[in-house]
């Protein structure tokens, strides 16, 4: 995984209007914290930090005046209307460090023809050397068929990263698809509903 390398200024102001004016200047506020130390408040380049956050779980460099520490976004704030970040909560890493993520889970190819894809897992646990967290699992689905399944165990993950759930978690399985009502029966349901008698009328008339 590569670093991503962020511009970090020490905050001294708190509160929502201190937080807003921040906002107001393209700026996004945010706490870097762990191992042990006091909490650092700070000021991020809002479009920077949105950019970054494209990347699960990326690897943030902060530098700046006190600052140069690596760091992996624990808790983002966004606007629920909008979608720009409010806030990060930043966890401070060290190299050679094993941190434990959730990475997504993508699948390759397609399913029997027979069959449904059903995701139980969109992102699965792991443990990985902080500055080499693999950007995502993928599974080859091709083929599969009905019945058909793939636990956390059976994924196949990078040189370095371990799992840190039960193997035994359902990752995805295939489904039956529906079965679909035979043409017949749909003519029949439509022919009984011509025949009724319209409401208010009678079979006599």
């Amino acid at each position: 995984m590569s670093e991503v390398r962020i511009a970090a200024e020490p905050r001294t102001t708190f509160g929502k209007g201190a937080a807003r004016k921040i906002r107001r200047a393209d700026k996004v506020p945010a706490v870097l914290y762990g191992h042990g130390i006091d909490p650092k408040h700070l000021t991020l380049p809002g479009h920077e930090v949105l950019l970054a956050l494209r990347t699960p779980n990326v690897l943030i460099h902060l530098k700046g005046e006190g600052v140069d520490e690596l760091a992996l976004p624990k808790g983002v704030q966004r606007d629920p209307i909008k979608g720009f970040v409010e806030h990060v909560d930043l966890l401070l890493v060290k190299r050679g460090e094993k941190v434990n993520v959730e990475v997504p889970v993508t699948t390759t190819g397609d399913v029997n023809s027979e069959g449904l894809l059903d995701l139980q897992l969109t992102a699965v646990p792991v443990e990985a050397e902080a500055t080499h967290i693999p950007t995502g699992v993928e599974v080859d689905v091709e083929g599969l068929e009905v019945g058909a399944s793939v636990t956390a165990g059976q994924l196949t993950l990078p040189q370095g990263v371990s799992l840190a759930t039960d193997p035994e978690t359902v990752v995805l399985h295939v489904l039956a698809k529906p079965v679909e009502a035979p043409a017949e029966a749909e003519e029949a349901a439509e022919g009984e509903a011509a025949e009724a008698p319209a409401e208010g009328e009678t079979a006599a008339e």
